[in-house]
């Protein structure tokens, strides 16, 4: 069965109520009202670009000019008078089944996912393990003197980015601070949330002043890697001989031509970030073999090798009989997790000679995860200010009209394709009986 980590009644006033009830692992999630979402924009890379292989250099703060770590958010006169928001982003996706077309056509309608026909699977059903964080996080800042109003907006499906741009102005929310729940940045995620709520912030008088901070990436920070190489450790310490376990990272992959031709830098985030993990694992004295596969992959362009699926069948080729399966880059279960890696992936393994299986659970509400992601929107809301982006070629495509009709056309037929697959319909199958 599928817990829900941290149910809740309320968040705040505005959430009504969640509850999990389905043992196939479907959430049954009561709507968010119109008075649960807002947010804000502004670029704030934390620690700055990616510093390769340096072993000190885990970032304890959130943003790159403030190195300090943050405990406390003291209250000032400036302070007072804020009404401080954060809005947490993720892709979203569909309750039911009769909401897939509809999502599908939203997420393949956008110029940034166009090309990951895939991508629909990633956090499905994701609300309710969202909701939980919301209110965790809103608790953790509390606790640190900050109130806030937290707010979930999500990329393709209700409760919408623009549905939450009209509460936060209601709200009348003075300083934002907005927290993509992806550790790594990829233009096809945060990046293409970023976008939208650019878009939607230069048209708005009043949200066009309203001081922002964006963390766009949170991968190396202590507080996450500290909490991922516990839930590691926590799960090798259940295998017989736990030296003899590979520990496996599987990633969501994007194509190879988003890091080659648009300078993605999500590669180059995501080895970074498996580098800290295992230095901080062998500071512990474990020093277990690891690598590093990435998962979802369709259609027949190249994605970022190597895959999943094919390093599970080598693995077992060579030998190895104890894997350890670590989902690094979710940060909540999804139908990725609980099926694709805990179903395919596993039978896989299982069939290619791998005896022992084992998987590291999502951090979901980890309580030193959330503490970090408490102190990254302290952090970051010294830099908070207002939205100012000149328009960039993606934009300008919005506006022009064949362009758009082109992207729109083949997003529908991808879509469509998608929607009626034999794997599609398994899936639901699957899911629904």
């Amino acid at each position: 069965m599928l817990k829900l980590g941290c149910l809740i009644d309320r968040l705040g006033s505005h959430i009504v109520s969640v509850s999990c009830q389905s043992s196939e692992g479907l959430n049954n999630v009561n709507r968010v009202s119109s008075q649960a979402l807002a947010y804000t924009v502004r670029e704030s890379y934390l620690c700055g670009p990616v510093q390769r292989r340096n072993p000190a250099g885990i970032c304890a703060a959130g943003v790159a000019t403030y190195g300090e770590n943050a405990v406390e958010y003291e209250s000032h006169a400036q302070a007072a008078e804020d009404k401080v928001g954060v809005l947490l982003l993720n892709l979203g996706g569909p309750d039911t089944l009769h909401d897939v077309q509809p999502f599908l056509f939203n997420l393949f309608a956008d110029p940034d996912i166009i090309r990951l026909p895939r991508l629909f699977r990633f956090l499905q059903w994701p609300l309710a393990k969202l909701i939980s964080v919301a209110q965790a996080l809103k608790t953790a800042l509390e606790a640190k003197n900050l109130p806030v109003n937290v707010y979930v907006g999500m990329r393709y499906w209700y409760p919408f980015t623009e549905e939450a741009v009209q509460q936060i102005k209601r709200d009348r929310i003075t300083r934002l601070v907005v927290l993509p729940l992806y550790p790594q940045f990829s233009i096809s995620t945060t990046g293409s949330s970023i976008r939208v709520l650019q878009n939607i912030f230069r048209e708005d008088a009043y949200l066009s002043r309203l001081p922002v901070s964006i963390i766009r990436s949170w991968y190396q920070r202590e507080g996450y890697v500290n909490s991922m190489a516990d839930l590691i450790q926590k799960e090798l310490g259940k295998f017989q001989k736990p030296e003899e376990v590979m520990i496996f990272f599987s990633a969501h992959g994007v194509p190879v031509s988003y890091v080659e031709k648009a300078g993605d830098p999500y590669r180059d985030q995501m080895e970074e970030c498996i580098y800290l993990i295992m230095q901080r694992l062998k500071d512990r004295g474990i020093n277990n073999d690891h690598t590093l596969a990435y998962q979802s992959r369709v259609g027949p362009v190249k994605w970022l090798k190597p895959y999943t699926d094919e390093v599970l069948v080598e693995l077992g080729q060579k030998g190895v009989k104890s894997l350890l399966a670590i989902p690094v880059s979710f940060v909540s279960e999804h139908i990725e997790t609980l099926e694709e890696i805990d179903m395919e992936y596993k039978e896989l393994a299982l069939e290619s000679g791998i005896e022992n299986w084992g998987r590291v659970p999502a951090l979901n509400c980890t309580p030193s995860f959330i503490t970090d992601l408490a102190d990254a929107v302290i952090e970051a809301l010294p830099s908070a200010l207002a939205m100012s982006a000149p328009k960039n070629i993606s934009q300008e495509d919005d506006h022009n009209p064949v362009r758009y009709a082109i992207k729109m056309f083949f997003g529908s037929i991808l879509a469509f394709v998608l929607f009626f697959s034999p794997r599609m319909i398994n899936a639901f199958r699957n899911q629904l009986f």
